[in-house]
């Protein structure tokens, strides 16, 4: 062994280059080959733990037959896919799931008294008024307590303030056009109407004063569908100084004045989904009295010809182009 192992370190001399001590390139590249790791069975990892995590890198997946169809299958075998995919069978009618955020209009809508604004408290009529508006408070108030039920914090005073401020911000933002907007403010019965008024106008309008603090006249609450799912509505009082003006796509003028300032009463209705947690009061609808005078309807614009209309002829000028084109036809017959 000893003479091998000589024999071998006299080999390894000589393949070395002279004076330099490094070894034939060649041979160096052979050397590097052979410490170059070769993996083989017995190289693996002797913890067994990685082959169960080499195992998981691979995922077995089951590739459908696309060339099957649902109608060469019985009932069994189509039971038995839909098993093994994790289907539920198809239902023989159709269910889509729907939001119900607003009510579709006024349940008991309130009725204001003739002659509201105009009539003083201390005449005949206006005590008359406000004797049956006092008999009419029971049921807003049983109301305005189930309200309470779901919003410890809601008084009547404080509401009519916020209700002014929603009317205001309503208005504003109409007139603006900001349409993401307005559906925070208004409900989805009344947005769009609103959106099909102000369609092809410019609306300029401007909220001066109050002429009377607002205030809560009517509430109802009515439940939609379940009895948990509850609708509170309250209708508020306006008596405002506003100024409004509508102008056409042509800029004309059609309703209103920029100017001329305006003493408006009105009934709001608000209303909210009492059963939701985020549910906010919004606008729902404007209550026009029946024994308020209708308005007088808006100047229509229409599209003006270029050519002028031709002039009407006289029957006395008819019969004379008749008479001459009989002539003529006569004429051109006997030729």
């Amino acid at each position: 062994m000893a003479s091998m192992a000589s024999i071998h370190r006299i080999g390894f001399k000589l393949l070395q280059l002279p004076q330099t001590g490094l070894l034939v390139p060649g041979l160096q590249n052979m050397l590097a080959l052979q410490q170059q790791q070769v993996r083989h069975r017995r190289t693996k990892h002797w913890d067994p733990k990685w082959k169960r995590l080499r195992k998981a890198k691979y995922v077995k997946v089951d590739i459908p037959n696309l060339n099957e169809r649902a109608e060469d299958l019985s009932n069994e075998q189509m039971k038995t896919r839909m098993k093994e995919r994790g289907l539920l069978p198809p239902r023989p009618w159709l269910e889509r799931p729907f939001h119900i955020s607003c009510t579709g209009g006024v349940f008991e809508p309130y009725v204001p008294p003739e002659g509201d604004g105009k009539i003083s408290a201390i005449s005949k009529e206006g005590a008359k008024q406000k004797f049956e508006l006092l008999e009419k408070k029971t049921k807003s108030m049983m109301a305005i307590r189930k309200i309470r039920n779901y919003d410890d914090d809601f008084e009547t005073s404080e509401f009519a303030a916020l209700a002014q401020d929603i009317y205001i911000n309503a208005h504003n933002t109409l007139a603006e056009k900001n349409k993401y907007k307005l559906r925070e403010l208004v409900t989805e019965r009344a947005y769009p109407e609103l959106m099909h008024n102000v369609a092809d106008k410019t609306i300029h309008w401007k909220f001066l004063q109050s002429l009377e603090p607002p205030r809560v006249v009517h509430a109802r609450v009515t439940d939609v569908i379940s009895k948990e799912n509850l609708f509170a509505q309250i209708t508020v009082r306006f008596h405002t100084q506003q100024m409004l003006a509508i102008y056409d796509r042509f800029g004309r003028l059609m309703h209103g004045s920029e100017v001329l300032v305006k003493d408006c009463l009105e009934y709001v209705v608000f209303e909210k989904h009492l059963s939701n947690e985020y549910g906010v009061w919004r606008l729902h609808e404007k209550i026009v009295p029946d024994w308020m005078p209708p308005k007088s309807p808006a100047y229509i614009t229409y599209r003006v010809d270029d050519a002028p209309p031709e002039p009407a002829k006289s029957e006395d000028s008819k019969e004379v182009t008749a008479a001459g084109a009989g002539d003529k036809i006569g004429a051109t017959v006997t030729a």
